[in-house]
């Protein structure tokens, strides 16, 4: 049987975070979670633990010490899910954005052989929900210039809703990612097409958090659109390729 685990990662998200874990532990197939929260002073780390009972080795925790972005907390959470040995991982914000019902789509279509599903805002003109008009443009853009500087045959390249095939993860190396932010998702999707692996993005409906407070800033903007054209440079002298 199939291994699946969600790995979400938390800062001040108490809000949230118990609605999304009775969401995704309710599906079927069976998913697990695993949260990683990097030193939450809302408490967040203590609503999940006080679940562990609710589910038995179906939950799970990681900590770190403070907030350290949000491509690092994924990757503490990818080596997590791959020494635990998960067929199966999957990646979501916590604040509902993402449907947790879409879930088993995500897996449908990887478990039918595809290596990376995206759950994707622009596969059927913009499906996203409660966003303001400069956010929406602006996603959209640079969606499109990450598509012309790159190559990267992916519509909604930003997209931070995903399930890889654990094999994925484990030839990507995740020591040599770079960014920490939503780069971070444009970083890991290039570099999953350079190794060759297949990606197929499925459509959804994004809808902005309606607890809680974003994380976007103006650093992370600026580190998606620079990091992009240093990241195709450095694809020139790389040499990608599977592991077995």
């Amino acid at each position: 049987m199939n291994r699946l685990i969600v790995c979400i990662p938390t800062y001040n998200e108490k809000e949230n975070i118990e609605d999304i874990i009775h969401s995704i532990l309710s599906l079927s197939p069976s998913f697990n979670i695993l949260i990683i929260d990097d030193g939450s002073p809302d408490g967040t780390a203590d609503i999940v633990k006080n679940l562990f009972e609710t589910y038995p080795n179906k939950l799970f925790i990681q900590e770190r010490a403070n907030k350290q972005g949000l491509g690092t907390a994924y990757i503490h959470g990818f080596k997590w899910a791959i020494k635990n040995r998960y067929d199966f991982i999957f990646e979501m914000d916590a604040d509902f954005s993402h449907n947790p019902d879409d879930l088993p789509r995500l897996y449908q279509a990887c478990k039918n052989g595809v290596d990376v599903c995206v759950g994707s805002r622009y596969v059927r003109g913009v499906n996203v929900v409660n966003w303001p008009m400069s956010r929406v443009i602006l996603s959209f853009l640079a969606s499109k210039y990450v598509r012309l500087i790159t190559g990267l045959p992916i519509h909604d390249t930003t997209a931070g809703f995903k399930c890889y095939r654990k094999q994925v993860l484990k030839t990507i190396n995740l020591d040599e990612i770079q960014f920490i932010g939503y780069a971070f998702q444009i970083e890991m999707k290039f570099k999953a097409w350079k190794h060759g692996f297949n990606i197929k993005e499925i459509d959804i409906i994004f809808t902005d958090r309606t607890k809680g407070q974003s994380k976007m800033s103006g650093g992370i903007i600026t580190e998606a659109v620079l990091g992009v054209i240093w990241m195709k440079c450095k694809s020139f002298f790389a040499n990608f390729k599977k592991v077995n």
